[in-house]
């Protein structure tokens, strides 16, 4: 059991071990507490438990605590938090502040395997997947780091394909929902996937979050060449998937598209994606591409990028462009890369 972080536990697995241990039951929602309502503590600073009850669980699981061993600042108030694992592995967190909002953009994985061409993450190749006790290691992090202002907003759109580590997202999902765990609304949660067209279905099913497609193409040959998981699941299956969603009225599927300059920002892209959108609930997010050391594409204009959004809207097709946020620091949406270079303290 010592392979398990304490993090990674429900309330229930905590109260069946402390039944096997013969400690008394309340001491389940004690150490409940000091996991999810409290700063990330050491075991041995969980002062109100018995000796022996923090030994025991030093002894079975694993207490280790993710830190933040970088704290980079952009000029438009945007936090990139690097955040180092146990195994000395590195993945990146960031806070974004708008009006009287703070979202936190979460990652899943050390690294990626899906190899879309337009994001640096894609660059590191997968490392391995993150333990649901890291994610929410990173959201209690993110906590700390904006205090004393509260976090509004949680999405997984950091490193990584969160539908790729479905059981353990679903596992950071329920801790962090739950009301013995940080409490949060599954209204205040979007969970971002390329398509994993079965994993996409169950999360609809098993969870009341809110769900995003990263889009980027409207043409099964384009988004071959830009996001390889197409050649898995064509638009024609994904977008079958997106249609037979059971969401609840009035709540629509967010597509992401990732503004390519010269190469999916033209009248005919546009055309496309409109006929793709015909008879779906959805609203489209236009990404500007923030660029990257030894990126391939370029960030489109301003002109370019306002005739794209308004050819959706004059077809009906709810349409808006995402501020880049954090760019000076390469924090911004495909930048992540797990890179303190840019970190400025």
């Amino acid at each position: 059991m010592k392979s398990v972080n304490i993090r990674s536990l429900e309330l229930a697995d905590i109260e069946r071990w402390v039944e096997e241990r013969g400690f008394e039951p309340y001491r389940a929602s004690q150490i409940a507490g000091w996991l999810y309502n409290r700063p990330l503590a050491a075991t041995a600073a969980m002062h109100n438990l018995p000796v022996e009850l923090r030994a025991a669980l030093e002894s079975d699981f694993d207490c280790t605590i993710p830190v933040v061993s970088r704290e980079s600042r952009s000029g438009d108030g945007t936090t990139k938090l690097l955040v180092r694992l146990a195994d000395e592995a590195v993945v990146e967190s960031v806070l974004i502040p708008r009006e009287e909002r703070i979202t936190v953009c979460l990652s899943s994985q050390v690294g990626c395997a899906l190899d879309c061409q337009f994001c640096a993450t894609a660059t590191l190749g997968l490392q391995r997947n993150l333990e649901p006790a890291e994610i929410v290691a990173q959201v209690m992090l993110a906590r700390e780091a904006a205090a004393p202002e509260p976090l509004t907003n949680f999405v997984f759109m950091g490193m990584g394909e969160p539908l790729a580590n479905y059981d353990r997202l679903l596992r950071a999902l329920s801790i962090m929902t739950a009301r013995w765990g940080l409490g949060i609304s599954p209204r205040r949660i979007t969970v971002s996937t390329v398509g994993l067209v079965p994993q996409l279905e169950r999360l609809v099913r098993e969870t009341s979050v809110h769900v995003a497609v990263s889009l980027t193409a409207a043409r099964d040959e384009l988004r071959d060449r830009l996001m390889p998981v197409n050649r898995r699941y064509p638009l024609a299956e994904l977008m079958a998937a997106c249609r037979r969603l059971d969401l609840p009225r009035r709540k629509r599927v967010t597509l992401e598209y990732v503004l390519l300059g010269g190469v999916n920002d033209g009248e005919r892209d546009a055309v496309d994606l409109v006929r793709l959108c015909h008879g779906i609930a959805v609203k489209v997010n236009l990404i500007p591409f923030n660029p990257y050391p030894g990126a391939r594409f370029e960030r489109p204009t301003p002109a370019t990028i306002e005739s794209f959004q308004h050819r959706l809207l004059s077809s009906g097709v709810h349409a808006t462009v995402r501020k880049s946020r954090g760019r000076d620091i390469e924090a911004a949406c495909g930048q992540l890369a797990a890179s303190d270079a840019a970190a400025i303290g």
